[in-house]
């Protein structure tokens, strides 16, 4: 009669499905912002490398000008004790001829004079020696500032070019962001499409079976077809119902591609009265036969890294109600197709 009733009585409780879409679109969404936040965070440090040697640049330069502030103004002191050497050779030249314009007035005056003239003309001797080295000294200063002209030119190429890599690295990476987040949808909707396929064949072959529910993206086990009570080990009826299961996961391993990682999880759910016997908690006893149902697919062939075994205890329940019909619905067992 308690069969005749859950038969005649089975509310579908779309709740759970529309939390678990929605749960599934965060993932995706929290995916997406994580991929975005990597390429902000590689786009970051390579700006700040960028930079970082923009910076450097920008000190050398302003080194550079300096010492080309320095060397201009060395440059314009020796030009000045230049011009006012040159002023003190005109003047002594000056000199120098008018006394040889008395000279000739008198040998006696002429005389007189002529040592005067030897010390003028030693002292225009050395006056144009000390020109001719200002000369040399403007000379070198010229050829240091060109020399600082063409390093500056230099670094200013290299500045340009590193911008033009800096655009270019932001290119590419938005490049690959977008292509990323094309690729990431692709395979999503791959995915989905293998997982309705597979929910497709999971519900021809366990069609109107009792106990066997589906809930959103999910099919549910309850707890009763496939363990005794308290117990975590798979009953014998339990057997031929996960048999169909290994089948069809078999199945859907040969037509998934290989570049699509997927698993099948395997959640273990109990109702929310404390355990007794051998399982300290809930959690324990939930972990325990999602693990006995993985083992099991894993011994009719199934592929190991393909499964995933995971308990929740009580914390996940369907019907947060205290009575038996609540308490058989969520001691359960839930079949996911996911991304690992």
């Amino acid at each position: 009669m308690a069969l005749s009733s859950r038969r005649r009585y089975r509310p579908v409780d779309y709740w759970p499905g529309f939390v678990d879409a929605l749960s599934t679109l965060l993932l995706v969404i929290i995916f997406l912002l994580t991929v975005f936040m990597v390429a902000q965070f590689l786009l970051g440090r390579e700006v700040t490398g960028k930079d970082t040697a923009l910076q450097r640049l920008n000190a050398q330069i302003a080194e550079l000008t300096e010492l080309l502030a320095l060397e201009r103004s060395g440059a314009r002191t020796a030009k000045d004790d230049l011009s006012s050497m040159q002023a003190s050779l005109a003047a002594i030249e000056a000199e120098r001829d008018r006394l040889k314009a008395d000279a000739a007035s008198g040998a006696d005056r002429a005389k007189t004079e002529g040592g005067r003239a030897n010390e003028l003309s030693g002292a225009l001797d050395k006056e144009r020696e000390l020109s001719a080295q200002a000369r040399s000294q403007v000379d070198l200063l010229n050829q240091q500032i060109s020399a600082l002209r063409r390093q500056i030119a230099a670094l200013e190429d290299a500045l340009n070019a590193s911008e033009s890599r800096d655009r270019e690295s932001q290119a590419k990476i938005a490049d690959l962001g977008s292509r990323l987040n094309v690729a990431l949808a692709q395979r999503v909707q791959e995915l989905n499409r293998y997982r309705s396929d597979f929910f497709g064949r999971l519900r021809q072959i366990l069609a109107d079976r009792p106990g066997v529910t589906i809930v959103g993206d999910r099919f549910v086990f309850q707890s009763e077809l496939l363990f005794d009570t308290g117990q975590a080990e798979l009953s014998d009826a339990a057997k031929p119902e996960l048999d169909k299961l290994a089948t069809a996961l078999l199945e859907l391993t040969k037509d998934i591609p290989p570049d699509i990682n997927w698993v099948m999880r395997v959640d273990g759910h109990t109702d929310v009265r404390p355990t007794r016997g051998a399982f300290p908690s809930n959690w324990a006893l939930s972990s325990a036969r999602a693990i006995a149902v993985v083992q099991y697919l894993v011994s009719k062939g199934v592929p190991p890294q393909r499964l995933v075994a995971a308990g929740f205890g009580e914390f996940q329940p369907l019907d947060t109600a205290e009575n038996e019909d609540a308490y058989r619905k969520n001691r359960r067992i839930e079949l996911k197709l996911t991304e690992r």
